[in-house]
C-alpha cells in the first residue's frame, strides 16, 4: 500500500501534467485550421473545463487539513466548483455522442433531457450549501462526504448511461474511429476507480479522464483533417471543372474584335461578367447573309451550372432558326416550341432578338419577356424603347411572338442589357436602376460602343462598390453606320 506522502505526490505529478496537456491541447485547438468553427469552440469549452476540474481538485487537496476560517471557505467554493465541472463536463460529453450519433427527431428532447439534468445537478450543489448533504469538512478542515453524496453523481451517470444508448443504438451513424474514441472516454474513469480502491488515495481518476479526454481529441481532430483535406481535393476537382466550363462558354461567345473589320457599315461591342465562375446571360451576334445582321441577348433563369447548360442549348438553337431566314418572331416562336418539347426542370430564358437590313438600316425585332432595349438615334441620345413583350421562351407552350421595326439612321446606336445592370445593387440594398444607366449612356453618347460599355460598367462599379456582384452583366453596344 502506497504512504499518504507517496501518494500526494502521485497526485500533484498527475494533475499538474493534466493541466500542462490540457493547456497544450487548448493551445492546438486555438490555432488549428481544419477543424470546424463549432469543433474548435467545443473542445477549447471541453479542456478548459477538465483544466478548472483537476486545477480545483489539485487546489482542495494542497489546502485540505490547514486550519483557518478562510481556508474553510475557500475549500468549500473550490469543492463546488470540482463538482460543478464535473457535471458539465458530463453534459458536454454528451451532447458531443448527441451531435455524432444523430437520432433525428429525438434530437431536441434528448438535449432538454441533458439540460434538465445538468440543472438539476447545480441545484443539488447549491442545496448543499446549506445542508451538507454531499460533502462537508470538519473542524481540521478534512474532506468527508455526506450522507447522500451519490446525488452528485446522479445527473452525470444518467448522462453516461445515456450515452450508452446512444452510441449502441445509433452506431452506424459514427465514424468507427470516433466510435471506439468515445468508448474510451468512458470506460477509463471506471477502470480509474478500479485502481483507486486497490491503490488509496492516488488520484487515477485524473490521469484517466485527461489521458482519454487527449485521446478522444486527437481522434476527432484527425477525422476532421481528413475531411477536410478530402473536402479541399473535391473543392480543387470542382473549381477546376468549373473554370473549364467557363473558359467554354466564353468561347461559345462572339469576343473577337473588332468583329467584322471588313463590314464599314456598322461596329458591335459586347461583353459578359458573370457572377459565378459560369452563368446563364448570353449574347451573340452573326451574319445571316451579306445583307443581314442578326443580335441576340438573353438572360436564363437561375445561376451556375445548370443556367449555362441551357443557355448554350437556347443559343444553338436561336442560331439554327435564325440562320434558315426566318423572321425574329418565327425564330422565338420555333425556339420555344423547341425548348418546351423536352423541358422537364422547367427553366426558361427572355429574349431579345433583332434583324438588321445593313443596306436601309431597317432593324426588325421580337422580345420574349427582355428588358427594353435602348436606341440612340444620331444627333439625339439614349432613350428606352419600350416595345411590347411577348412570354419567356420555355415558359408555355404554342406561344406566337410579335415583331415590331426601327429605322436605324447612320450614327445611330443600339445598347442591350440584362437585368443584372439595372437589378445591380449597394451595400445599403439600393438599385442601380434605368434612370442611372441612361445617365451612363448619355455621358458621351457619340463615342465607340466598346467605350460606351466601358461607361456603364464604371457607373455600376461606382455604385455597388464593394458589394456583392448577384447577378451576371451582360451588355451591347451596335453602332449603325450605314453605306
Amino acid at each position: 500500500m502506497l504512504s499518504i506522502t507517496t501518494a500526494n505526490l502521485i497526485n500533484i505529478l498527475f494533475i499538474s501534467a493534466g493541466i500542462g496537456v490540457c493547456g497544450l491541447c487548448f493551445l492546438h485547438i486555438t490555432s488549428a485550421v481544419n477543424l470546424r468553427k463549432e469543433v474548435r469552440r467545443y473542445f477549447q469549452a471541453f479542456f478548459s473545463l477538465i483544466t478548472l476540474y483537476i486545477s480545483a481538485h489539485l487546489a482542495r487537496k494542497l489546502m485540505e487539513g490547514l486550519l483557518g476560517d478562510g481556508i474553510k471557505i475557500a475549500l468549500y467554493a473550490v469543492t463546488f466548483v470540482e463538482m460543478l465541472a464535473a457535471g458539465i463536463m458530463a453534459f458536454l460529453m454528451s451532447m458531443l455522442v448527441l451531435s455524432v450519433a444523430r437520432p433525428n427527431h429525438k434530437s431536441k428532447g434528448i438535449a432538454i433531457s441533458l439540460l434538465t439534468l445538468l440543472i438539476v445537478h447545480v441545484i443539488l450543489l447549491i442545496v448543499d450549501r446549506f445542508t451538507n448533504i454531499i460533502f462537508f469538512f470538519d473542524d481540521g478542515n478534512i474532506y468527508h462526504r455526506g450522507a447522500l453524496y451519490l446525488l452528485s453523481n446522479a445527473a452525470p451517470i444518467v448522462m453516461l448511461v445515456l450515452d450508452i444508448v446512444l452510441l449502441v443504438k445509433y452506431r452506424k451513424n459514427i465514424d468507427k474511429k470516433v466510435y471506439v474514441a468515445f468508448w474510451v472516454y468512458m470506460v477509463a474513469p471506471i477502470v480509474a476507480i478500479i485502481l483507486q480502491g486497490i491503490f488509496y488515495g492516488v488520484q487515477f481518476i485524473i490521469f484517466a479522464t485527461v489521458g482519454a479526454a487527449v485521446f478522444m481529441f486527437s481522434v476527432i481532430v484527425r477525422n476532421q483533417t481528413e475531411k477536410y483535406e478530402k473536402q479541399q481535393l473535391e473543392n480543387s476537382r470542382i473549381e477546376t471543372e468549373l473554370t473549364m466550363a467557363s473558359a467554354i462558354q466564353a468561347d461559345m461567345l462572339p469576343s473577337i474584335y473588332p468583329a467584322f473589320p471588313e463590314r464599314p457599315e456598322f461596329d458591335i461591342y459586347a461583353s459578359m461578367d458573370p457572377a459565378k465562375e459560369v452563368g446563364g446571360d448570353f449574347y451573340d451576334f452573326f451574319l445571316v447573309d451579306d445583307d443581314h445582321l442578326c443580335i441576340v441577348m438573353a438572360d436564363v433563369s437561375g445561376k451556375g451550372v445548370p443556367a449555362a447548360l441551357f443557355m448554350m442549348a437556347t443559343k444553338i438553337i436561336l442560331a439554327n432558326n435564325a440562320m434558315l431566314g426566318k423572321s425574329p418572331a418565327q425564330i422565338l416562336t420555333d425556339t420555344n416550341a423547341a425548348i418546351c418539347s423536352n423541358n422537364r426542370e422547367e427553366m426558361f430564358v427572355t429574349v431579345w432578338l433583332g434583324i438588321l437590313e445593313l443596306s436601309t438600316g431597317k432593324l426588325t425585332a421580337a422580345n420574349a419577356g427582355h428588358e427594353y432595349p435602348v436606341l440612340h438615334q444620331a444627333n439625339s441620345k439614349f432613350e428606352l424603347v419600350k416595345d411590347k413583350h411577348g412570354f419567356v421562351i420555355g415558359g408555355m407552350d404554342d406561344i406566337r411572338y410579335r415583331e415590331y421595326e426601327i429605322t436605324m439612321q447612320p450614327g445611330s446606336k443600339l445598347f442591350l442589357y440584362t437585368d443584372g445592370v439595372p437589378e445591380a445593387t449597394s451595400s445599403v440594398k439600393e438599385l442601380y436602376g434605368t434612370d442611372r444607366m441612361l445617365e451612363a449612356l448619355n455621358q458621351d453618347p457619340n463615342s465607340s460602343p466598346e467605350s460606351i460599355l466601358k461607361q456603364v460598367r464604371n457607373s455600376v462599379d461606382g455604385f455597388v462598390k464593394d458589394a456583392e456582384q448577384f447577378d451576371d452583366l451582360t451588355m451591347l453596344c451596335l453602332e449603325y453606320r450605314g453605306h
